[in-house]
């Protein structure tokens, strides 16, 4: 069973394959946090220590007991108004102004399966997969009540965390800070790791030790950003790739998020995870329900590997859905690089009679398609087909592509609206901004208010007008700004806005997915600025950055890797000299970096030579050879582009009988050093021939000892060899 209740000492315990985690409700129905690590046994309640602790207050019930304070004990809902001075997990504006909470066990229930969040995005099991807790703690004196919902999935040592607030009082309360997790720590030294970045550098890797006071990333961007990733994990000090404790927190949620980490005056750690509290102010009405978001938790004894390899297969299995969850994607080449805003119709089949001759399975047709939209300042929001400049109808273009054997794929902006548009003309009303003061420009565009029904179904129409009139295969959702004038018309809560806009973006994902359920729809915000959980629910890839560069994506995917699988991940080979970097680098090492995903291209084949593109069908070939064991193998990273002269890493099966080795050199340098990689996963006894050069080697040697990369003149070579059991 992965949920136990022991009623005589009421401790809860969470149990997956590999770990355990468990609470207790004490004497005066607080919930006590015991202990989440390593799978142990029997009851950890003797960890918790009671001293009189200055200026650290007690609850009434207490009486003259002074060793019993909640600024002391570990909770599993630290709220603000209880005594507690540390980093809180949820505060209350009551309906009389003041900001208490005091949540006491007043029930709960077990029972199999995965609970679902509703309008929200959320880890899914079949009931013989998973098991759900209920804990319902409530406020006597306000009668709000907090919904503990716990998921717990044993196979993939994963457990859940989300939270339901709901008023069963009379007045009306706000929510100005809502977590869904808290992991609180009575001992230990842990170093913090985030993913931090900027618009074409996503999720670099970051780590430094946890001191006391409180470190805190987030967004206040409306979206997840390229700024923080909304995933961390929290290591022991001496945890590394391969060995070590490590714990991770994964907010499935696509808007704004705090992760606070802190260390307390009695060097206790306590890490919360949830919505961003600024401009958070959620009105909460009497009978009415607030949803925090899920995190996701996992906890590794074995380093950060395994952390990595229990999210891919949780999110792989879990929480992408559809019918590419588990198919193979198709190869596609993308317009934008090839041609911006100055295609046609006809430069378009070219295109698409290239790709088809070099063994591509889709061409795509990014911005420019619809309107008047020749520039970045303008049609946003006019989406009907500009018959004109593709001197015909979108479902007879998509007809000619389909004609040379070729899915066709689409870009839109949904969320976006240029000032200078007739959706814009006709509804000034309907964009984020505030009455009386000139907004904020982002990209020469403005945000529609997708807090609104009303905005989403407009926008929704119009683009199903255009895919039902066109055999359209797949669709790039992407998101080009960050929000600032965070206002709405249709309400007088604006603290609630930011939240609903949100859930709007999923509604609307979530209408066009059941609409077209067989379209492969990709997620994109400037690439990689809304890369995070909640997004994969409704789309299984997402574009992992707007920087092609080989060298900068080594370290972008290197960081993407720690939580988010490599099924999921947007990789295209560009043209060079590189537009984001002015980067050369060779064809073969774009290739090989590329293939750590959903592979594609983003250049125009008639640029290339005969050399060059006989590669490229080389690739594609080679692509769709290894795709199945890319997309659902066990993924390793085997060095740190951060710390070495390499970026490494593999793909694994499962059984254990194919390898993929990639490596990179990141530097050169006269009279060169031998770089070893040491490979991961394989069984050590198992006997690998690499195909390549038919050498045999036993998978512990290939282990313990690595393989030396050859030594040879050139900048950012790559190589890529394949293994395979044989004994």
């Amino acid at each position: 069973m992965g949920i136990q209740f022991q009623e005589e000492k009421r401790i809860f315990t969470l149990q997956t394959e590999h770990t355990a985690y468990q609470f207790k409700i004490d004497s005066f129905g607080f919930l006590l946090h015991l202990y989440y690590g390593e799978r142990t046994e029997g009851d950890m309640d003797y960890l918790l220590t009671y001293y009189d602790r200055g200026f650290s207050g007690n609850p009434y019930e207490a009486d003259r007991d002074r060793t019993y304070s909640m600024d002391v004990l570990p909770q599993e809902f630290p709220c603000m108004g209880n005594g507690d001075y540390r980093n809180t997990a949820l505060v209350l504006k009551n309906g009389d102004g003041a900001y208490s909470c005091d949540f006491r066990y007043a029930g709960h229930r077990i029972y199999k399966g995965k609970y679902a969040l509703k309008g929200l995005p959320a880890v899914y099991a079949a009931e013989s997969q998973a098991e759900t807790l209920e804990v319902v703690l409530e406020d006597r004196a306000s009668r709000l009540q907090a919904v503990l919902l716990y998921g717990v999935l044993p196979k993939c040592d994963i457990i859940t965390r989300s939270v339901r607030i709901i008023n069963k009082g009379r007045k009306k309360a706000y929510i100005e800070k809502a977590a869904s997790a808290c992991l609180d720590f009575l001992y230990g030294n842990y170093d913090f790791i985030s993913f931090y970045g900027r618009h074409c550098m996503e999720r670099c890797f970051q780590r430094m030790p946890v001191s006391h006071g409180t470190y805190s990333i987030g967004s206040r961007r409306g979206t997840s950003s390229h700024q923080y990733n909304p995933a961390v994990i929290l290591a022991d000090e001496h945890a590394t790739e391969t060995a070590g404790l490590c714990y991770g927190m994964v907010f499935v949620f696509s808007g704004g998020f705090q992760m606070e980490v802190e260390k307390d005056q009695f060097n206790q750690t306590r890490a919360v995870m949830g919505l961003q509290s600024e401009q958070l102010c959620y009105p909460l009405p009497p009978e009415g329900e607030f949803i925090v978001p899920e995190t996701v938790l996992t906890c590794s004894t074995e380093g950060f590997g395994q952390l990595s390899r229990n999210y891919h297969r949780c999110f792989r299995k879990h929480l992408c859905r559809g019918k590419y969850r588990d198919a193979l994607r198709p190869v596609l080449i993308n317009s934008w690089e090839a041609d911006y805003f100055g295609f046609t119709g006809s430069s378009i089949l070219r295109l698409a009679d290239d790709a088809a001759r070099l063994g591509m399975d889709m061409v795509v047709l990014d911005d420019g398609w619809f309107g008047e939209r020749d520039n970045d300042d303008c049609a946003l929001g006019d989406w009907y087909v500009n018959e004109k400049k593709l001197g015909g109808t979108l479902g007879e273009l998509a007809e000619n592509i389909n004609r040379r054997g070729l899915k066709f794929g689409l870009w839109i902006e949904p969320e976006m609206i240029s000032e200078n548009s007739q959706l814009y003309r006709e509804h000034p009303d309907w964009v984020m901004a505030v009455p009386g003061r000139k907004p904020v420009r982002g990209r020469y565009q403005l945000v529609l208010d997708f807090s609104r029904e009303d905005v989403r179904q407009t926008v929704f129409d119009q683009i199903c007008s255009v895919l039902d009139n066109a055999n359209v295969e797949y669709v790039k959702w992407d998101m080009n700004r960050s929000i600032a004038d965070v206002y709405s018309l249709k309400t007088n809560e604006q603290g609630r806005v930011l939240y609903d806009y949100v859930l709007g973006v999923y509604d609307f994902l979530e209408k066009l997915g059941k609409r077209y359920p067989d379209m492969l729809i990709e997620g994109c915000s400037g690439g990689g600025g809304r890369y995070d959980a909640g997004m994969l629910y409704y789309t299984p890839q997402i574009w992992c950055s707007d920087n092609t560069d080989a060298v900068d994506r080594v370290k972008i995917q290197y960081g993407t890797s720690f939580f988010y699988p490599a099924s999921t991940v947007g990789a295209h080979v560009s043209a060079v000299p590189n537009h984001q970097t002015g980067r050369q680098v060779s064809l073969h090492t774009r290739g090989v970096v590329a293939m750590a995903g959903a592979f594609g291209y983003e250049l125009d084949p008639a640029k290339l030579s005969p050399r060059e593109q006989e590669e490229i069908k080389e690739q594609i070939r080679q692509y769709h050879r290894f795709a199945p064991l890319i997309l659902n193998g066990d993924y390793y990273r085997l060095t740190s582009p951060y710390e070495e002269e390499t970026g490494a890493w593999a793909f694994v099966s499962e059984d254990k009988s194919e390898v993929l080795l990639n490596v990179v050199m990141l530097e050169i340098h006269g009279n060169m050093t031998t770089n070893y990689v040491k490979l991961q996963g394989l069984a050590p006894e198992g006997i690998y021939e690499e195909e390549g050069t038919g050498r045999r080697y036993t998978g512990r040697a290939l282990m313990a000892a690595g393989l030396p990369m050859p030594i040879e003149l050139g900048e950012y070579l790559a190589y890529q060899m394949y293994f395979r059991r044989v004994e």
